[in-house]
């Protein structure tokens, strides 16, 4: 009994010194092949070391007829291949965000050096217009237009309304208190309204 339990160890020790043995003679070299396809010596390194764990962890499995710097290589070129094939998605990847950014920029620029900001604010105001004026009683709305649209004196409205002159002047009054509520953020051209 006292033999079987030191042979475990024995067996131990030899493998251990076996893969130092494996280790110091190749693991320069595996590092120097993994770098040749990965160009980052830490990669590579990480690399050599994982596969070198892999099968230390693994040596109970693997033939004892198996060629293990050729099984370790092996297992190297795959985790540089998969390294690369991480690489190249990752940079498609960052292409692909490149070309919106590209594409979302130069669509800003067209769009901006389309635009003209008079007939942006001209667009605003009339929309604000419209919504006071739909806001506004009857009336009101009706002596206002035909002051402001049609041009016509408060005499003339008074008589095609059939109201007085201190009428007319009264609903114009509300009506530019609706505006100047609406217009509050475009008080020039408010003021144009008024006179």
């Amino acid at each position: 009994m006292k033999n079987m339990s030191k042979r475990p160890q024995k067996m131990s020790a030899e493998n251990i010194t076996s893969f130092n043995k494996l280790y110091n003679e190749y693991y320069d070299r595996f590092v120097r092949f993994a770098n040749v396809y990965v160009r980052d010596a830490a990669v590579a390194e990480d690399i050599a070391v994982d596969a070198l764990m892999y099968y230390w962890e693994n040596r109970l499995s693997i033939s004892d007829e198996s060629n293990i710097p050729a099984y370790i290589l092996t297992m190297i070129k795959n985790k540089c291949l998969n390294h690369l094939r991480h690489l190249h998605i990752r940079e498609e990847f960052s292409e692909n965000i490149r070309q919106y950014q590209e594409w979302e920029l130069g669509t800003r620029i067209a769009t901006l050096e389309a635009c003209e900001p008079s007939e942006l604010f001209t667009a605003e105001i009339e929309q604000l217009i419209q919504e006071a004026l739909s806001q506004m009683p009857e009336r009101t709305r009706a002596i206002f237009i035909l002051n402001r649209y049609e041009n016509k004196s408060y005499k003339e409205i008074a008589q095609e309304m059939n109201i007085s002159f201190k009428g007319v002047d009264y609903h114009i009054g509300k009506a530019l208190k609706i505006l100047h509520v609406h217009l509050k953020d475009y008080l020039p051209f408010f003021y144009f309204f008024i006179n």
